[in-house]
């Protein structure tokens, strides 16, 4: 199943919930605008290298759309757009004035040098540079993109439109990004983690914890759910996994990586099977990779009591019906990971008003909202009489269709 027909699964089992009709869903479920451009660069070698960019703006209802960027082998339309409506959904979850997009270049980064991935890029603008802008449609870092890349965005659409450095948000510090943003994923998701538990009733402290994915957003996550006491006794990346019942040590683990570019061979862990993650003996697992980690497949040896969703699309629509039937409770990508993109918002608002936010607003600011949201999220829970991630794309699609009907249909 791919991810686009997943996404339509959880978005009509919401759809099915609220009682919407066949013309309120096909309005909330078309993207807006789909763009595919060709990217033609010389490369290194002298060859002519051919790439095929994508952009999928889905809804703009509540504001500019907003969403991340990919540069992956598996990149296409039908990622692109599961991918986008997420983002209107999650945006709208967490209450903050965005739509949704996505977009991405189907390449694999690693076989690309520096120069190559500044040439695709600036010409990924020259193609989308119509299409996006402050007030219309804001990227942002996604996989294999980083501040780097945004940078190399603002800049080349600057040249089009003049200085606008609202146009992306991630970029580094020094170009007006904003302080607190790159962590901000993985902040979020411990945010969510930790009213999760105090909604359980349960302390952090002590969990045992997976980390299935060991990027940026995994390793924050581990980082700062160590520092509030969980113990995180594995964690994986796409080379392999490393375990360590007693816990490993978060701090040396992201040296290492940050030397290495992978966790294999750390001294801290024993080296184990890379999927194995998924299916361990813990408390709490926190996938933080791509999509489609958890299917129909593995689902049945999923140990874990509780799911925290760090990547977009990481539990199939069938795994997540099992798993709930059981008693898992699984936190939403949808909410659990919108760390990033409320952080984006606050980066956004700086650009926007020219004014620069300490480090710690900008913390403040993430979790109150994201507790907000929660609360919110435990409210309409309530209201549905249903699990987390369905309560999540009712509350969302409820906002949206309540903009779309109050801006009018003409």
């Amino acid at each position: 199943m791919t991810p686009l027909e997943i996404s339509k699964q959880y978005f009509d089992k919401a759809a099915d919930l609220l009682d919407y009709d066949h013309r309120a869903r096909i309005m909330l479920w078309t993207p807006y605008r789909e763009v595919k451009v060709e990217l033609t660069a010389e490369m290194d070698s002298g060859e002519i290298g051919t790439f095929i960019g994508y952009r999928i703006q889905h809804d703009n209802a509540r504001g500019p759309m907003k969403g991340g960027l990919r540069y992956h082998p598996s990149v296409d339309p039908e990622e692109v757009q599961s991918l986008a409506s997420l983002m209107s959904w999650k945006t709208a979850v967490v209450n903050i004035p965005f739509g949704g997009a996505k977009g991405g270049v189907a390449c694999d980064p690693r076989s690309l040098s520096q120069r190559e991935l500044e040439i695709i890029t600036r010409k990924l603008v020259d193609g989308l540079q119509d299409v996006i802008g402050p007030y219309t449609d804001i990227p942002a870092p996604d996989v294999n993109t980083n501040a780097q890349v945004m940078a190399w965005i603002m800049d080349q659409y600057s040249k089009y439109q003049g200085f606008s450095p609202a146009v992306v948000t991630g970029k580094p510090v020094e170009l007006h990004g904003s302080l607190g943003r790159e962590a901000a994923t993985g902040r979020g998701v411990i945010i969510g983690l930790e009213a999760l538990m105090k909604h359980l009733g349960e302390p952090l402290e002590g969990q045992r914890v997976v980390i299935q994915g060991f990027g940026n957003v995994g390793s924050y996550a581990a980082r700062f759910a160590s520092e509030l006491g969980a113990k995180i006794i594995a964690a994986s990346d796409q080379d392999g996994a490393v375990h360590n019942p007693d816990g490993l040590n978060v701090v040396a683990l992201a040296e290492h990586v940050s030397q290495t570019k992978t966790v294999v061979g750390f001294s801290g862990g024993e080296a184990v099977a890379r999927d194995s993650v998924l299916t361990m003996d813990c408390d709490i697992l926190i996938p933080a990779a791509l999509g489609n980690a958890i299917t129909t497949e593995n689902m049945k040896d999923v140990q874990a009591r509780i799911i925290v969703e760090g990547a977009n699309g990481p539990v199939s629509f069938d795994a997540d019906e099992y798993l709930t039937k059981k008693g898992t409770v699984i936190l939403p990508d949808i909410f659990a990971n919108a760390g990033g993109v409320t952080a984006s918002y606050f980066e956004w608002v700086q650009n926007v008003q020219q004014y620069k936010w300490s480090e710690v607003e900008v913390n403040r600011a993430l979790s109150r909202a994201l507790l907000e949201a929660f609360e919110g999220l435990l409210a309409f829970r309530a209201k549905l009489k249903t699990d987390f991630r369905s309560a999540a794309y009712g509350l969302a699609l409820e906002r949206v269709r309540g903009a779309t009907m109050q801006r009018g249909l003409r």
